[in-house]
């Protein structure tokens, strides 16, 4: 099911129409569908406009859950995800996609906009483990605007199994803790 403000190319009016429809203004382009210029692009409207490429299987992570959460002001050219199910995916899903197929547990996943996205922390603890500028800035911007917390982040990925990159990573969550100040829980 979409929602009634986005528009996807096929469904109502071709990726022609849609285009001009943007070239006139009444349309802008978010993610894989259109929103009407004057609405309000929420982390719920960006994540269902992944819903044609990610379905119910899929969860959005890395680069395009930070998108998501609005830690970045555009898509990445290419969004990651990680599986939900319990059935294993053994082929390239799209070309938009760059697939990891290790499983998410349910608790490091929630649902905005009818699609799965990793929560904040686990969006900031994957962003951290790979290195380069822009998942870093990403990671900064996430901490800077109050998206996810550090603090919080250190002790999942602290408390994690094995991971790529886990101890690099986790350097990096430390150094960001000591810029934020700790929440009173």
């Amino acid at each position: 099911m979409h929602s009634l403000h986005l528009y996807f190319p096929g469904d109502r009016l071709s990726e022609a129409e849609l285009f001009a429809a943007c070239l006139d203004g009444h349309l802008a382009p978010v993610g894989e569908a259109f929103l009407p210029a004057d609405a309000v692009e929420t982390a719920a409207l960006r994540a269902a406009s992944l819903a044609p490429l990610l379905g119910g299987q899929l969860a959005a992570t890395g680069l395009s859950a930070a998108w998501i959460h609005g830690a970045l002001a555009f898509p990445p050219g290419r969004h990651s995800a990680q599986r939900v199910s319990a059935q294993r995916r053994g082929h390239i899903l799209d070309r938009r996609i760059e697939y990891h197929d290790r499983r998410l547990d349910a608790d490091q996943v929630m649902v905005l906009g009818g699609v799965h996205v990793t929560t904040p922390t686990r969006t900031l603890a994957d962003l951290v483990r790979v290195a380069d500028a822009a998942h870093r800035e990403a990671a900064e911007m996430m901490v800077r605007t109050g998206i996810a917390d550090a603090h919080t982040a250190v002790q999942w990925l602290h408390s994690a199994g094995p991971l790529p990159n886990k101890r690099a990573g986790l350097t990096l969550l430390r150094a960001l803790a000591a810029d934020q100040p700790e929440v009173t829980r």
